[in-house]
């Protein structure tokens, strides 16, 4: 692993403000950034936050077997001495690839506009975000001047791939420059069907795992001879499926586990395989820590290779199971401040009190919440990975409207 700066500067708030979230958008998904390609994103992020008073680096995190990817760090403090709250926005300019380009209504970069909606990779997930964040602390700025605090940009480039040279090495290299946050938002598309929806303030855990299961090849009209792998998965594969693995608690949904793959590489049907594989996914609730999951799901293949319908007089089922690398743990938020203050400035804008939710998959709130509270909040998440990703231009503006709701709020309660 390294990191280095390849930019760094801070600019007065001369130059005019980026208050159009609109613009900033169609800037955004112009830059082809497809995960691990810059694509120009955060070039255009710079532009617009260096003339708004931030300093700004550029850090480039490697690793040994990952992709180089290239971050960004953007901070506006207040000139006076007092340190003040500091405030963190995350967000990620990567995005996943466009799929059949002639399949969509606009190209998947132009950022064209149609019927109020604007279209493009990214729309959603998550340079609307971002656009509409920056937008908001432009207009901050415009009605109060500097905040009496700090604002932080922490901006990835492979949420979308591996999250190894992401958000985990930036937080570490802006904590070892001293810096500290007091809360944060990640711009995530956190609605379901309309802005005020939902506020996500917390996550379920994640943890995977891939099962192989050893059996002897044979005929298929022979059977005695031969012991068929598929039976033992299968009955490994329901065990970790049923029964439940608990019944929810009072903040998140029950655990589910899901067999998502299961493969024997056999082009033969009068051939019973040699071995068996299957791959697993569970999101846990805080019933559980991914230890005592880990061993949870063991004595469940164990009771299952030992006993099972399918392989009546049989040895037990031998199997070897591989756990996939850093499991996500659950976490739940529980700032006041920051809930409230964003809540309000949400139905303030909209009318509506959104629920807060643990619902959904993971995101890079996992790793920011061991360094201050963080909620997550951004736009209408209906098309986001799809052919003709888009976004209302309304919502762009709304959502700018509440997060600058929410900043005037955040830093008058913080300082009280």
């Amino acid at each position: 692993m390294s990191l280095a700066d390849p930019a760094s500067s801070a600019h007065p708030s001369s130059a005019p403000l980026c208050s159009d979230p609109v613009a900033n958008l169609a800037a955004l998904i112009r830059c082809p950034s497809v995960t691990p390609a810059e694509g120009g994103a955060l070039g255009v992020l710079h532009a617009m936050l260096a003339p708004l008073g931030f300093a700004v680096d550029r850090v480039l995190a490697q690793e040994e077997g990952t992709p180089d990817i290239e971050n960004l760090y953007a901070r506006l403090s207040s000139s006076g001495d007092a340190p003040g709250p500091h405030l963190l926005f995350a967000g990620h300019t990567d995005v996943v690839p466009v799929g059949d380009a002639a399949a969509w209504t606009h190209p998947p970069f132009s950022a064209a506009v149609e019927n109020g909606m604007m279209y493009g990779r990214g729309a959603v997930d998550m340079k609307g975000g971002i656009a509409c964040f920056i937008a908001a602390v432009a207009r901050y700025i415009e009605r109060h001047g500097s905040p009496k605090g700090a604002i932080s940009l922490l901006i990835t480039g492979d949420e979308e791939g591996p999250a190894i040279n992401g958000t985990t090495k930036l937080l570490d290299w802006a904590k070892a420059r001293g810096e500290c946050w007091d809360a944060c938002i990640v711009g995530e598309p956190t609605n379901p069907d309309r802005l005020g929806d939902m506020i996500k303030i917390g996550r379920r855990g994640s943890l995977s795992g891939t099962v192989m299961v050893h059996g002897v090849q044979g005929h298929a009209a022979y059977p005695h001879l031969a012991d068929s792998p598929v039976r033992g998965a299968l009955q490994l594969a329901t065990a970790l499926m049923d029964p439940p693995f608990d019944a929810g608690t009072e903040n998140f949904q029950p655990s589910n586990l899901e067999v998502t793959s299961l493969d024997v590489g056999n082009p033969a049907v009068n051939v019973i395989p040699a071995r068996a594989i299957f791959r697993f996914n569970i999101r846990f609730n805080d019933t559980w820590e991914a230890d005592g999951l880990k061993a949870e799901i063991i004595a469940r293949l164990d009771r299952a290779a030992a006993d099972g319908p399918l392989r009546p007089g049989r040895d037990p089922v031998r199997y070897d199971l591989v756990w996939n690398e850093r499991p996500s743990h659950v976490f739940l938020t529980r700032s006041n401040q920051l809930i409230s203050s964003l809540s309000s400035a949400v139905e303030a804008v909209t009318g509506r009190q959104p629920a807060l939710s643990t619902t959904g998959g993971t995101s890079d709130a996992r790793f920011i919440k061991d360094h201050c509270p963080v909620v997550e909040f951004g736009l209408v998440g209906q098309t986001m990975h799809m052919v003709d990703e888009r976004v209302s231009v309304a919502d762009l503006e709304t959502l700018t409207g509440i997060y600058l709701a929410f900043l005037e709020r955040w830093f008058d309660d913080a300082a009280a």
